[in-house]
């Protein structure tokens, strides 16, 4: 579904990326892991088209993107859910899901307004609510639900549990399990080692930049060494 070579990126005349390779098929779960400032956020962001890739290539479903504008990219079937939530503060829950819905044939998919609060109980006491007045955990459900109502083929999460409470925490882990089951094909970057170990099908590292590990869950559970020298754990 979504396969990367050598992907070079940066901000300005600073780099960051120098030579990303990672793949995502359909329905699996996939992580980018690594220590803060090693491009993990730098590469979702190219991969949607917010910066724009300096070498290498970027394929969806086939087809080379790393040229095309965010929302070309969008209507392709990518939804991120970006890091620090960025949730339209001045809109309401209702107003912020809809806001960005695929419209009249595209819309016909899973997710509707309906079964987006179906998953997020919570949020349907919230609809009239302001996104500014939200609870940090609510604006992730929220920024997660966003993204899900464009019916997206592979939904990209960015720190999709930092700075939540373990309640909150266990209910996305919760999510994006059921998600999983649903087919969802999903990138996902986190610092919680244990929950995605156990929900990913694959992991990439990223060390300054660059792919330097790959492989499935029971391997990166057996090496320790891997874990205490990428992730610093």
């Amino acid at each position: 579904m979504l396969e990367i070579k050598g992907l070079e990126a940066g901000y300005g005349d600073g780099r960051v990326l120098f030579g990303v390779d990672l793949a995502v098929g359909a329905g699996e779960v996939v992580t980018l892991l690594g220590r803060n400032g090693m491009g993990k956020t730098t590469t979702l962001s190219t991969v949607i088209g917010i910066v724009r890739a300096e070498g290498g290539a970027i394929r969806f479903q086939g087809a080379p993107i790393h040229d095309l504008p965010p929302y070309r990219i969008a209507r392709l079937g990518l939804g991120l859910v970006p890091e620090g939530r960025q949730v339209f503060p001045n809109l309401t829950v209702r107003e912020n899901l809809v806001a960005t819905a695929k419209r009249g044939m595209e819309a016909k998919g899973r997710w509707t307004l309906d079964s987006m609060l179906d998953l997020f109980p919570a949020l349907r006491e919230r609809l009239g609510s302001l996104g500014a007045l939200l609870s940090g955990g609510e604006q992730q459900m929220l920024a997660i639900g966003r993204a899900l109502m464009t019916n997206p083929r592979l939904l990209l999460l960015d720190e999709a549990t930092e700075g939540l409470a373990p309640r909150i925490r266990d209910e996305i882990w919760r999510v994006l399990a059921r998600l999983k089951e649903g087919g969802q094909a999903i990138l996902v970057v986190d610092k919680n080692i244990a929950p995605l170990l156990r929900l990913a099908d694959r992991h990439y590292i990223l060390e300054k930049g660059r792919t330097v590990w790959s492989g499935v869950s029971a391997e990166l559970a057996a090496a320790p060494e891997l874990l205490h020298r990428y992730l610093g754990v």
